[in-house]
């Protein structure tokens, strides 16, 4: 076996081969919006959306329209992230069946 640590191309790798809980927020983020576009990897998008609103509380405080406004994010993206922070909450208040 190889003893040298991987260096994942995408983070679904890593969290597969290592945890999620390996995985920073940005890591995280991306493998919801991914792929990203031309010039723009889904880990350099899920950076500037972060950075913009202050972390994953801040997202999720917001309407998504203002989702809308970063370059890479259209409806699909979104919705995903939506039903991710919707199935946090379930979980945090024991909603889930």
């Amino acid at each position: 076996m190889n003893s040298k640590p991987e260096k994942w191309q995408h983070p679904g790798g890593k969290l597969r081969e290592l945890g999620a809980e390996t995985l920073t927020d940005a890591e995280l983020l991306s493998i919801l919006i991914a792929p990203g576009i031309p010039g723009k990897p889904a880990e350099k998008i899920a950076e500037e959306i972060l950075q913009r609103f202050g972390g994953f509380k801040g997202m999720a405080n917001q309407p998504l329209e203002k989702l809308l406004d970063i370059k890479g994010l259209g409806d699909t993206k979104i919705i995903r992230i939506a039903a991710a922070f919707e199935i946090a909450r379930r979980v945090i208040h024991g909603e889930l069946k």
